[in-house]
């Protein structure tokens, strides 16, 4: 098994705080409303914490699909969140998981800088397909987006 790291860096006009809360709690509520393609959401085995799976349903090329997220640790005090994709269509053949570490700090004017680090964990000697990288992180920083534009088009949140 080979293990290719990935890094990537965004920013937000929302404040850490806020939207580590919208990523990480409230996110499966968020993005059923935020994003079309995404139909529900659902804990498949766990409470909601470290060692969780969750079941994210979407449609994609007019099929339903679905990926499976384990969640693998919540840190609040730092605002940090890791989880893996471990199943269904977020996984290529020749990748046995992908791994997320994402953490929030503080940015220019009040806003956030995310960095996260993005591991591939391939089968044997296989190496990550560069096009199967670029369209999860386009999907990634779709979803990101996503989350970001519900918080700010709802100043209430």
């Amino acid at each position: 098994m080979g293990v290719f790291t990935f890094e990537q860096e965004t920013t937000s006009t929302v404040a850490p705080a806020k939207l580590y809360k919208a990523v990480v709690h409230d996110a499966d509520d968020i993005i059923v409303k935020a994003v079309d393609q995404i139909k529900s959401v659902e804990i498949v085995e766990g409470n909601g914490g470290p060692g969780s799976i969750k079941k994210l349903n979407f449609v994609e090329g007019g099929q339903n699909l679905y990926v499976l997220h384990k969640i693998e640790a919540i840190d609040e005090a730092n605002l940090a969140y890791n989880y893996s994709i471990v199943g269904g269509a977020g996984i290529p053949d020749t990748v046995e998981k992908i791994s997320f570490e994402a953490k929030l700090f503080e940015g220019p004017n009040g806003g956030s800088i995310g960095k996260m680090t993005v591991k591939y964990h391939t089968k044997g000697d296989a190496k990550p397909v560069e096009k199967e990288v670029e369209e999860g992180k386009a999907k990634g920083d779709a979803l990101f987006k996503a989350i970001e534009g519900y918080v700010l088009a709802n100043p209430n949140y």
